[in-house]
């Protein structure tokens, strides 16, 4: 599974309508029958107010790795490290896409961190790879 196929389902997953029986925690309600001072032209709520994109994210990815049970040692270490190098390339993807340091950078050096970042995400992908080959 790769990044952008985990983006898709995350942005499905928030664009999901929820049931008509859904039951917010918290005493959280939901009239969708008339407009409040919160949302105007009320529509029917879709996705959850109880996960972010990144926390839908994180059990996106909880969900689709398959499970440690039973991986061998060697095949914990791959699975680890892919957790791993993952959280370092988003890291990398915030800073190039949302950091006004990133701008200020010499533009040679920021030519060689898209590379590196481009080239974790393949790593990543690769190791997905060996991960879903453990389950064959």
């Amino acid at each position: 599974m790769n990044k952008a196929q985990i983006d898709k389902m995350v942005d499905r997953f928030l664009c999901w309508k929820l049931p008509e029986d859904f039951a917010p925690d918290c005493g959280i309600s939901f009239d969708g029958r008339k407009d409040d001072e919160w949302n105007k032209n009320k529509t029917w709520p879709v996705g959850t107010n109880l996960l972010t994109a990144e926390q839908a994210r994180q059990m996106f990815l909880h969900v689709t790795t398959e499970c440690a049970d039973g991986l061998q040692p060697h095949q914990q270490r791959v699975v680890t490290e892919k957790v791993e190098l993952d959280e370092k390339a988003k890291a990398l993807s915030e800073f190039i896409g949302h950091s006004p340091i990133f701008e200020t950078l010499d533009p040679a050096e920021q030519e060689r961190l898209k590379e590196q970042n481009e080239i974790m995400w393949q790593y990543s992908e690769i190791l997905g790879a060996r991960i879903a080959a453990f389950a064959e």
